[in-house]
């Protein structure tokens, strides 16, 4: 049986072109940065550059995720996300700058500080330049691998189902859920909790992970409903669907409200003064109305709307909470880890926002939408094998077809 074929939504031949020249723009933009404040540049450098990773590494485990338990919500959605984990290998190259500013970036990486700092001396078996190069490289190895891996079997299903190499992809996916979730869990730990060597908490592992779930979920809602009205997604995207995307939402957004919420207790009954310092600058000033902002727009707010089965059921409203979320989800992340960056664990430091970071966010953003447009227009948008897919395309008529 040959591959299916499908037209493309012609909004995925825009983004390519109009993401490419917004990205180079913005980079441009940060790229004068360097010049003026070589410290600055690389602050906000890793700042726009986790937050797209967290989608693509998002996206990844979504397409995992759908492989072991079926269901229309990824199967819909499926080559999105494997295109956006494709993505991956140039976020790796893209890291080599965050490698050149370790020094900027983290005290860890300073022999000087390191020398005088007994607590970071203690952690220097783990928090030293060789040892962080190595297990970045592990992480995206483990990350790129399974993503193509992935990709390829889930693509060859095309030309026709093959129970074993469904198999195959449903055992991959489960050891790869498992790996994903480790390595997350210690990139979390690598790139932002040892910007302040000082702190930890068993939990920040957690929060990337929900966070980068949810990142990547609600990315997913926005460019369901951009080409809600573009063949063959206009024939795909039932309201059944994008009700099972939303009440995904809902999950992860209560479950980011939890594992936060976890974290503050924990911290907050501890009152252990290696650990408070976290939430006692992140709680007054400017950085204390970021808190409050994150509680109503990331929380409460979400939460009310998507309690509403219509709201879950029509796609464009659905994307509005969806781009509310994606648009806090790039707040709490500067909330996370901005203070870090601004005095690197020592001391406290007022709100401030640069607009580096803003440069960063916007043209890191125009360049991965253009990478994930280019790899997306590869190959078929719909897995239309798969029989449930192809009887919304073309009715009963088309599963039937396929199965026979």
């Amino acid at each position: 049986m040959s591959t299916p074929t499908m037209p493309t939504p012609p909004s995925l031949g825009r983004l390519q072109r109009n993401g490419l020249a917004f990205g180079a723009v913005f980079l441009l933009g940060l790229a004068v940065g360097f010049f003026l404040d070589r410290h600055q540049f690389f602050r906000s450098y890793l700042f726009g550059w986790l937050f797209w990773l967290g989608i693509a590494v998002g996206c990844l485990g979504l397409a995992m995720l759908n492989q072991l338990t079926g269901g229309l919500w990824g199967l819909v959605p499926r080559r999105f996300h494997e295109a956006a984990a494709r993505t991956l290998p140039t976020m790796a190259v893209l890291f080599v700058p965050v490698l050149l500013g370790l020094g900027s970036l983290y005290v860890w990486s300073r022999p000087e500080v390191v020398a005088a700092d007994e607590i970071i001396r203690s952690k220097t078996a783990y928090l030293n330049v060789p040892f962080f190069v190595a297990r970045a490289a592990l992480y995206f190895a483990v990350w790129s691998g399974l993503a193509l891996l992935v990709s390829r079997w889930s693509t060859q299903q095309d030309g026709g189902i093959d129970p074993a190499r469904a198999g195959r992809l449903r055992g991959v996916s489960g050891v790869g859920l498992v790996a994903l979730s480790g390595t997350t869990t210690f990139a979390a730990i690598d790139w932002g909790m040892s910007l302040a060597p000082h702190w930890f908490s068993t939990m920040y592992g957690v929060l990337f992970i929900v966070g980068w779930t949810l990142s990547a979920l609600s990315f997913t809602i926005v460019l369901m409903a951009r080409l809600s009205r573009e063949s063959p997604m206009s024939e795909a995207l039932q309201p059944g669907t994008v009700h099972d995307l939303g009440k995904l939402l809902l999950a992860f957004t209560m479950l980011w409200a939890y594992v936060n919420f976890s974290q503050f207790l924990i911290v907050w009954s501890g009152n252990i003064s290696e650990e408070t310092p976290f939430y006692v600058q992140r709680m007054h000033g400017g950085w204390g109305v970021i808190a409050v902002v994150l509680l109503l727009f990331h929380f409460a707010l979400p939460f009310a709307l998507l309690l509403s089965r219509p709201l879950k059921r029509h796609a464009r409203s659905l994307a509005i909470v969806a781009g509310l979320m994606l648009v806090m989800q790039l707040v709490d992340l500067y909330w996370l880890i901005g203070p870090d960056l601004l005095t690197q664990g020592r001391g406290h430091a007022p709100l401030r926002f640069h607009w580096m970071d803003l440069a960063s966010a916007l043209g890191f953003g125009g360049l991965w939408l253009f990478l994930f447009a280019r790899q997306v227009r590869t190959r078929p948008v719909l897995p239309l094998a798969e029989p449930a897919v192809r009887a919304l395309v073309d009715g009963p008529q088309g599963a039937e077809v396929v199965t026979s």
